[in-house]
């Protein structure tokens, strides 16, 4: 079929109003009793693109550029990426002899790689950029890059640098929709041994198809300030932010 007669075909496709509405495989048709050639190559691209994004080594030096100022580097005990992935229990350890200055800040930001380099590299900054707009009030140490690392790894970061709460921005592991997407996990009183119940998260934030800078800095700023009144981070701390409906959470 030439590309007018597929542009035309699309168009009269009833579904195309809600393919259009998300990223999501949706609706992808069928040639015989197989997916139509343009749709299997979408598949593959977007498989090597998740490949890609986790296998990706993070631009440490063009973060640091990004961030500006002074910035801590720091590793995980993983020494490689294919042990960070066989281990995950050595990426949530700093390296041995690794040391970090006492700041004694309300907040750490750790720019993490996780699972997907390619989201903090391209997003990191720019909403650490936002969150800065909106924490006056709050003292920050310098933020903190780490590869080969787990979202528990800010808690050993946050314990050293004598922080009372951690922000561990970090790559989502990517999907068939998005390799991109960037996670923030708020950890108050930060220590090693905390558990995913003691952390709260916003997700998805990948500007234009994910939340915006903006919105995501708005709702880790909420989650901040009320963690610091109620003095807990995890189940204790419910969004309430306009997100939600009345009574969710």
């Amino acid at each position: 079929m030439s590309e007018d007669g597929l542009a035309r075909a699309e168009g009269d496709d009833p579904w195309s109003v809600l393919r259009s509405a998300t990223r999501a495989r949706v609706a992808l048709g069928r040639a015989g009793d197989a997916l139509p050639t343009h749709r299997e190559l979408e598949f593959r691209a977007a498989h090597a693109a998740a490949r890609d994004a986790v296998h990706s080594p993070l631009d440490v030096d063009r973060v640091r550029v990004d961030l500006g100022g002074e910035v801590l580097v720091v590793a995980s005990a993983a020494p490689d990426r294919a042990t960070y992935l066989q281990r995950p229990d050595l990426g949530r350890q700093l390296a041995g002899g690794t040391t970090l200055p006492p700041a004694g800040a309300d907040l750490a930001v750790v720019l993490a790689d996780g699972l997907s380099p390619r989201a903090v590299q391209e997003h990191g900054p720019g909403l650490l950029a936002a969150l800065r707009e909106r924490l006056g009030g709050w003292s920050l140490a310098p933020p903190v890059v780490a590869t080969q690392a787990r979202v528990a790894l800010g808690d050993a970061v946050g314990e050293a640098l004598g922080a009372r709460a951690v922000l561990v921005l970090i790559g989502e592991r990517p999907g068939l929709s998005s390799a991109d997407s960037l996670g923030v996990y708020l950890t108050w009183d930060p220590r090693p041994g905390r558990v995913d119940s003691e952390r709260n998260c916003v997700s998805n934030v990948r500007p234009p198809h994910g939340l915006s800078y903006a919105q995501a800095a708005d709702t880790v700023a909420a989650l901040l300030t009320a963690a610091r009144e109620l003095g807990a981070s995890g189940v204790a701390l419910k969004d309430e932010g306009p997100a939600l409906p009345p009574g969710a959470g």
